[in-house]
């Protein structure tokens, strides 16, 4: 671990709390049932409130949507769903006065087919410089029937997709790793390099502290585009070989990156999605040459399990140490099930589909979840590193599965052959308020009701509003605004070493300077030490006693 430097010396992004914000679903501030940039602008004094130290707003380019976002059609605009170029430099600004930085989404991997690069790649035909800057082949068998190789698409069926050629008959393959409106790049084109790294120069000049980079495990495809080996027991522990994941050409790209984010003031950065395994392949995104920060994405896959918790930890810390790279945690974000779900029903986000993922409703315990989520989140906020939380996390909502099937907008729902619903239950617009009026709160149209919003929101959806959790004891909202209230007066919270303290094999403890400690109880009730001084809980405590899924943070006073 490296030595303890003061805040105000070391880089924020090692330590900060970033906040994510999913335009379409967090304010709505011209009433048509969407959220926008204004909607965002709104909410900033609550973000300040709540103590977050950077916002990070998922893509809001103008896109046709088919996959809300991250199909993008401009990369140097603003949807006008959400708003304009203008609001958006307003925000940034707006953001930067109250001390807090705003990340913004880039998505490297693919374009929308609205692009103009794509539309001129059809008009251009088979050879041409247009189709080089994507990923088009011809097929195999005597016509060109048959996809140039066996690679599926994440969303479902296969990758490729035949085009219709100037002269009306079938052509040339395009490979689509996502949705078929989302045509993937060719990285080995020159043209693709520079006008990415002109879009994040565009970005940072407009004030942005970095980006978060959707699939950074993407974009180079092995050579030849080999068929993905058909392995079953690989498959099923998740190391199948991918030619298109985590090949050694992206590397190239980051080390391009950095050099841009350095010749920026004010520590700007970048933090990669990126899956991949085992967890030391995350080191060589963050090494002192290339990305800052990447996403730790353990959580997003464990149980709620004491060895297994602290196992992850330990492999998290120590695949990062000998890069000197922070750990940033991660429970919840736009892509998979509430963690309030997940932990209570012992989802781990493995499986072909998010149906298999979502376990059976009928048997979630909400109280339980509440509970564990909530724990969780005083867990991942005392450990080494950085925290990224997502919008709605901070009062403890579960996941909606009352979405009608016909309302269902997640492209997974229809490349599934409608047997996968996707991830519309974790984007549910905000609860602000407990009155349905204006989408509870979402909207400022008060004749907005909660079903008219752009996904439905759920008769009880109130119940977790801002207003009825806000300046209440106890309550997730005041547990969270507590929590990273501590966390920033807290000089050795983030970025500084971690002792384990045992406490029992169904307690993970571990000890931060400052005489700091955090318990969290997976099984029956604990004494905690009688020299604890209770600074925070995620739930009641009597005494000294630490109940069954519960988290506290104390000082040690001697």
């Amino acid at each position: 671990m490296s030595p303890l430097k003061s805040r105000k010396e070391r880089p924020w992004w090692r330590d900060a709390v970033t906040y994510q914000i999913y335009p379409r679903s967090y304010a709505d501030s011209n009433g048509d049932g969407i959220g926008d940039v204004e909607g965002i602008r709104s909410r900033l004094p609550y973000l300040k409130q709540l103590g977050i130290d950077a916002i990070w707003i998922s893509p809001w380019y103008p896109s046709p949507q088919h996959d809300h976002g991250y199909d993008v059609a401009d990369y140097m605009d603003i949807e006008p769903d959400y708003g304009t170029l203008a609001q958006a430099e307003t925000l940034i600004k707006e953001a930067n006065d109250l001390g807090i930085k705003l990340i913004v989404d880039i998505v490297p991997n693919h374009t929308s087919s609205d692009h103009k690069w794509f539309q001129a790649a059809l008009k251009a035909g088979p050879g041409s410089p247009e189709r080089d800057r994507y990923m088009f082949r011809d097929g195999k068998g005597p016509n060109g029937d048959l996809p140039p190789n066996n690679w599926e698409a994440v969303f479902g069926g296969c990758a490729w997709e035949r085009v219709i050629e100037a002269d009306g008959k079938p052509g040339q393959w395009y490979l689509h790793l996502f949705a078929v409106e989302q045509p993937d790049l060719n990285w080995e084109n020159p043209e693709v390099v520079a006008h990415l790294e002109d879009v994040l120069k565009f970005w940072l000049d407009r004030g942005v502290a970095g980006f978060r980079i959707d699939v950074a495990h993407g974009m180079f495809k092995e050579a030849g585009l080999p068929d993905i080996r058909k392995d079953p027991a690989a498959s099923m522990l998740g190391t199948e070989h991918k030619p298109f994941w985590d090949q050694e050409g992206v590397h190239d790209i980051y080390r391009s990156w950095r050099k841009i984010l350095d010749s920026y003031p004010g520590d700007r950065m970048a933090v990669a999605e990126a899956w991949v395994s085992p967890s030391e392949r995350i080191a060589r995104y963050v090494r002192s040459d290339e990305l800052q920060n990447s996403f730790n994405f353990e959580m997003l896959t464990t149980l709620w399990d004491a060895k297994e918790i602290k196992t992850k930890i330990n492999n998290s810390i120590d695949a990062l140490e000998e890069v000197g790279a922070p750990t940033s945690w991660v429970f919840n974000n736009h892509d998979v099930v509430r963690s309030v779900d997940r932990l209570d029903l012992g989802l781990t986000n493995h499986g072909d589909t998010t149906l298999s993922r979502q376990g059976d409703p009928k048997k979630l315990n909400i109280a339980r979840g509440t509970l564990r989520a909530r724990s969780a989140a005083l867990m991942t906020l005392a450990l080494p590193g950085g925290t990224y939380l997502y919008q709605g996390e901070e009062l403890a909502v579960p996941e909606v599965r009352d979405i009608p099937e016909d309302r269902l907008t997640d492209p997974r729902w229809k490349m599934s052959g409608f047997s996968d619903r996707g991830r519309d239950g974790c984007r549910v617009p905000m609860p602000w308020t407990s009155n349905p009026a204006g989408a509870f709160g979402f909207s400022t149209n008060a004749s907005l009701k909660p079903e008219q919003a752009w996904l439905p929101q759920s008769s009880w959806w109130g119940t977790y509003a801002v207003d009825t959790q806000d300046g209440v004891e106890g309550s997730t909202l005041s547990m969270y605004r507590k929590a990273l209230a501590i966390r920033k007066g807290e000089e050795g919270l983030g970025d500084g070493p971690m002792e384990w303290i045992e406490a029992g094999k169904d307690v993970v403890a571990f000890e931060r300077p400052g005489d700091f400690a955090c318990y969290i109880n997976f099984g029956a009730p604990i004494e905690l030490p009688s020299n604890s001084q209770v600074l925070v809980s995620s739930g009641p405590i009597t005494g000294h006693t630490l109940p069954t899924d519960t988290a506290v943070w104390v000082r040690l006073v001697s």
